[in-house]
């Protein structure tokens, strides 16, 4: 155990590794899909989808947060609807928190996956063509276990950057302990009480640990995609 560390805040970390893993599962194919379109298809509004894309990198994370506020709140266009027909509420629930986690960390998943894709020539998956192979195929057979250390980057990229995530989610869920309280949203929350410290050292050294764990991983995938395509 930690030192300084009490029920609230292990709840915190709980919590944060729920959201992180659900938003990185729920977009990686999401990702994958916006990643092959972009790498590998040329189209009207290629750029504009690209721009769409990386936008919550750019943009003020609050300012994302009050998008889905206003979106996927319960007077929002698609929340009241989430509301009306299934009984499903995101505003100011660990679901919203995903999702909000999801979309700020999806960019990096597309750039991480898009980067396999084009460091793979185009002529593997031609020559598969040739051979008869359909296009469904190609993708499975080919290009997937080449990209695949590419795709588990990603995923660990945006695992990190979920885990991270403070502006977008505090503005869409709140901070409610145990139900929206992630670790960044428990520091500054207990930044505001004195006397704090100990607990704050506690997330704050939980947090460094699992973003390293999570860039080294994503590292040594990345050297080991390279190593593949280039054999």
């Amino acid at each position: 155990m930690i030192e300084g560390l009490g029920p609230t805040e292990w709840a915190a970390i709980r919590l944060s590794l729920l959201v992180a893993t659900v938003a990185t599962i729920c977009a990686l194919p999401f990702a994958l899909a916006v990643a092959y379109i972009l790498a590998r298809k040329s189209f009207p509004g290629r750029q504009l989808l690209n721009g769409l894309v990386h936008l919550p990198l750019v943009l003020p994370p609050v300012v994302t947060g009050y998008l889905l506020l206003v979106v996927f709140g319960n007077q929002g266009s698609i929340g009241a609807f989430l509301l009306n027909t299934f009984g499903i509420t995101l505003a100011f629930r660990w679901t919203g928190a995903a999702l909000a986690a999801a979309i700020m960390a999806f960019p990096l998943m597309v750039r991480a996956i898009r980067l396999g894709i084009e460091a793979v020539p185009d002529g593997l998956e031609e020559a598969a063509k040739t051979l008869g192979a359909s296009r469904s195929r190609v993708f499975t057979s080919v290009l997937l276990p080449l990209i695949a250390p590419g795709i588990l980057a990603g995923a660990v990229l945006g695992f990190a950057k979920a885990l991270g995530e403070f502006g977008a989610t505090i503005t869409f869920v709140a901070a409610i302990p145990g139900q929206t309280q992630t670790i960044p949203s428990a520091i500054y929350g207990l930044l505001q009480v004195p006397g704090q410290e100990p607990a704050i050292v506690g997330l704050v050294v939980v947090s460094i640990v699992l973003a390293m764990g999570a860039l080294l991983v994503s590292e040594w995938l990345a050297h080991r995609m390279a190593r593949k395509v280039g054999r």
